[in-house]
């Protein structure tokens, strides 16, 4: 099992490099991972992930890093698969995309944006296939209900888009859902891994993790390896209930755990400038839940 840490686009300050700080301590205190949210508008201050991930390429030198998740309806997959080649190369292939279709009305509603789940998903398979065919020949030629990317004339020939990713043949795809709903754990299926979440937001039970890897295993059709990503909080100082914790879920097939550094589980309160970084930090220092 692999270990990583994921919190908010934002700490407490609209600087990009605190974010790359807590990234390096993360890498020497071995966690194997860095995640941040991908929130664009809210009510406090918010950085654009693409720019803070740049950032912690830049600071990091082995630890996997990305964005869990983005919604690919509000970003346009072309530019997004620009920007994320891009980071894959800077980091040294280390760039992991998580994909979903966004929720709350922040970012949608409020901005004019797609309001369907049902919609956001038909964009999600599509732009994920324009993701895909950029990642890996660079050759473009798709009509599609909701993005185009070719010639007028087909006859002219293929788009063009070089280079593609630094991992070959593609940058692994986590893709979130909320169990139980079926959708998003078969389109998880098509992919490189499976970021479930709750309705509630409550921590998965084991049963859940199992009940949902089964569901996976029968819509796969190929043998390539497949992480299963869970998150949850553990307890930092308290080392062998944290690791009894986790191994519980691999005993059912997780093979990330994420630990969750969300502000609110050290009790911050919406609008208050009291960040809990220091709260962040000892639990970043503490390392991971690793037997």
């Amino acid at each position: 099992m692999k270990f990583g840490l994921t919190m908010p686009n934002w700490a407490g300050s609209p600087d990009a490099r605190v974010l790359a700080d807590l990234a390096a301590e993360a890498e020497a205190a071995g966690w194997h991972g860095f995640f941040i949210w991908d929130h664009v508008f809210h009510e406090f201050p918010v950085l654009d992930p693409w720019v803070a991930l740049t950032a912690v390429a830049l600071r990091t030198t082995h630890i996997h890093l990305g964005a869990l998740v983005t919604p690919i309806a509000r970003r346009r997959p072309i530019k997004l698969a620009r920007e994320t080649v891009t980071l894959d190369h800077l980091s040294g292939g280390r760039l992991i995309v998580g994909v979903g279709i966004g929720d709350g009305p922040w970012e949608w509603d409020y901005l004019g944006e797609e309001p369907s789940h049902k919609v956001r998903g038909d964009m999600l398979d599509e732009g994920l296939a324009l993701l895909d065919a950029c990642w890996q020949d660079g050759r473009l030629r798709h009509h599609g209900p909701h993005y185009r990317a070719a010639f007028t004339d087909e006859a002219d020939g293929d788009l063009l888009f070089y280079p593609g990713s630094c991992q070959q043949p593609r940058i692994p795809v986590w893709v979130a859902g909320t169990w139980p709903n079926k959708r998003p754990f078969r389109r998880a299926a098509q992919w490189d891994g499976v970021f479930p979440l709750k309705v509630g937001f409550g921590p998965l039970t084991p049963a859940e993790v199992t009940d949902l890897t089964a569901y996976i295993r029968q819509h796969r059709t190929g043998g390539e390896p497949f992480d299963v990503v869970v998150s949850g909080w553990s307890p930092g100082d308290e080392q062998e209930t944290a690791v009894a914790q986790v191994q519980r879920m691999a005993a059912v097939g997780a093979t990330w755990w994420l630990e969750s550094l969300d502000p609110w589980r050290y009790g911050w309160q919406m609008g208050s400038p009291d960040w809990p970084l220091a709260d962040i930090r000892r639990r970043i220092r503490q390392g991971p839940p690793a037997g």
